[in-house]
């Protein structure tokens, strides 16, 4: 269905905007995700989600809450650079962005496009166009969960298809972002809150949206 308000997905954190596909975030969770990210939720990782059952005061104490999993290590000498993407819809017309700095950064577009293809554009662009050490920002969950958990090994095994035997969604995207990551050994993905006030996550939301209306 598509989005009637706006909001936050559920699952990577990125905007919902009213005409985005959506659909039910399910299990235990509440609100929405986009339809993108509803491909992704049985990835290894996050998990299946379940029905709500019924359990017993015993079991709910027997219960443990699963341990997050540790943020990657920077690469001794590391750059930090800050991705984003935006897409005026979903599809509609999408803009990546990456910077290092205000003096560094480069911007481009996609027409027809999705906000997740655009997120993983932009690591990709900067992946292959920054040499040394790396560390790639973003606020996309999708981006940086798939390097933290090893989504990409469990779809490496399975030939590009989810633990549902489902073709990986964006491999056109996913599969050169992999293979540089996987070759260089020296990338590491961290998350930023977006929207959160941070100067660098503002400003490469700034470029990707502007990229993404045909703006310089």
């Amino acid at each position: 269905m598509l989005a009637k308000f706006p909001g936050r997905c559920v699952h990577c954190q990125a905007p919902i905007r009213a005409g985005d596909e959506i659909v039910g975030a399910g299990g235990d969770d509440t609100g929405w995700v986009h339809a993108d990210c509803g491909t992704e939720l049985a990835l290894p990782g996050l998990g299946t989600p379940q029905p709500r059952k019924a359990t017993t005061s015993r079991s709910k104490t027997a219960k443990t809450a699963r341990a997050p999993k540790a943020a990657m290590v920077a690469p001794e000498g590391a750059t930090f650079v800050y991705t984003d993407g935006a897409c005026s819809g979903n599809p509609g017309p999408g803009g990546w962005a990456w910077a290092i700095d205000r003096d560094r950064f480069a911007s481009g577009a996609e027409r027809p496009s999705t906000n997740q293809r655009m997120e993983i554009r932009a690591a990709l662009e900067a992946v292959t166009a920054i040499a040394g050490p790396l560390v790639v920002v973003s606020d996309s969950t999708y981006v940086v969960n798939c390097f933290r958990d090893e989504w990409w090994a469990g779809w490496l095994q399975r030939g590009w298809t989810t633990s549902a035997k489902k073709p990986v969604a964006n491999r056109d995207l996913w599969e050169p972002l992999v293979m540089a990551v996987k070759e260089r050994g020296d990338v590491a993905f961290q998350w930023v809150k977006g929207h959160s006030g941070h100067e660098m996550n503002d400003l490469v939301d700034q470029l990707a949206v502007a990229a993404s209306l045909g703006r310089d």
